[in-house]
């Protein structure tokens, strides 16, 4: 039975949420070692789990999934080679450049709102190396995306076409890729399927304090490995992060369809609510996106909510986002949406 008696209901992200008391208990008492000469049991463990949850044939744990992207890319890619992805997504959005300052490539983006790359746009910006233009080197995907939405299969289907055709990787940001096989009713292993090396983090909606992993081939786990040092990754007795880890692999990616309904349900409301601006169905997994009719008070309004005792981000482009997540029950999806109207009357 969760205890949902928390002091502050917060719904700016699912990074926000706190280690389960089992993932705390686990932590005091796993077994631990250096994990940069290999020795940490419980790393490894999670490694392994993680490399078969994902049908892959390693895995390599990362301290963030900003760390696991980009460290897919400074292993795929040499400096100075070329990356096509989505303008929207998360490694363009909100990873504060890092693709220039760490792989040293150039970015080549298309416009694909809802994580899906059209084939023709992907089309028009392959590149071989020649006198004047970088190679392709990599094709990022995302999903679920930055936006909420999920990505189907068909559409990954296509990339991947594609990618083959010029034999090149691909590589999926699959932060919340559980989130986007429960939205698609699918097991992770078969969105995984569709890439070279996917990212996922650990944390977020799984409620693990710290960690992602980036799986792949072995060969290429190999060569993350060298990588990750570089990047100054080797994070030593980490099986104390890695024991909760274990537990959000096996026991809160079972918990992510509530967070679901409870997200889809608090859209149905909001869509009640005079004043906002919201297409209920494009809720497709715990991110909840709306808009206010008239021009918002960014600050008054964040003000407002905190003051009734919920945290909430400001808009981003006018656009607000409510985030369900483990620590969310049905008397706080009652309490943001009472909010909800108060402050907007």
């Amino acid at each position: 039975m969760k205890d949902y008696t928390i002091r502050m209901i917060d719904i700016r992200s699912d990074t926000v949420t706190k280690p389960t008391e089992a993932m705390r208990k686990a932590m005091a008492r796993t077994e631990v070692g250096d994990d940069v000469y290999g020795d940490d049991p419980s790393v490894n463990e999670l490694e392994r789990l993680g490399a078969e949850t994902l049908g892959k044939q390693a895995a390599l744990f990362v301290p963030s999934g900003t760390f696991g992207n980009q460290l897919a890319l400074f292993t795929w890619c040499e400096r100075g080679s070329e990356v096509i992805l989505g303008e929207e997504c998360h490694i363009i959005q909100h990873e504060a450049g890092a693709t220039a300052v760490i792989a040293g490539v150039q970015v080549r983006t298309l416009s694909a709102p809802d994580g899906r790359l059209p084939a023709e746009a992907i089309r028009r910006r392959l590149r071989r190396r020649s006198l004047h233009t970088p190679a392709t080197a990599l094709i990022c995907l995302e999903n679920a995306h930055s936006s909420g939405r999920v990505v189907p299969l068909s559409a990954m289907d296509e990339t991947r076409a594609i990618a083959d055709e010029w034999g090149l990787p691909v590589h999926l940001d699959g932060a919340r890729i559980f989130n986007a096989a429960v939205a698609l009713g699918l097991e992770a292993r078969t969105i995984a399927a569709r890439a070279d090396s996917v990212m996922f983090c650990l944390s977020k909606g799984l409620c693990a304090p710290v960690g992602s992993l980036l799986v792949g081939t072995r060969d290429f786990v190999n060569k993350a490995r060298l990588k990750r040092n570089i990047m100054g990754g080797g994070m030593r007795q980490a099986g104390i992060l890695a024991a909760a880890g274990i537990l959000a692999l096996k026991e809160q990616t079972l918990c992510l369809a509530e967070d679901h309904v409870r997200a889809k349900r608090l859209a149905q409301e909001l869509a009640t609510i005079p004043g906002i601006v919201i297409n209920p169905d494009e809720t497709e997994i715990n991110m909840v996106f709306f808009r206010f009719q008239a021009e918002p008070d960014a600050t008054r309004i964040t003000a407002a909510f905190k003051e009734r005792g919920i945290l909430i981000n400001p808009p981003e482009n006018g656009e607000f986002r409510f985030v369900t997540h483990y620590w969310i029950g049905d008397a706080e999806i009652e309490a943001i949406l009472q909010a909800t109207r108060e402050v907007l009357t």
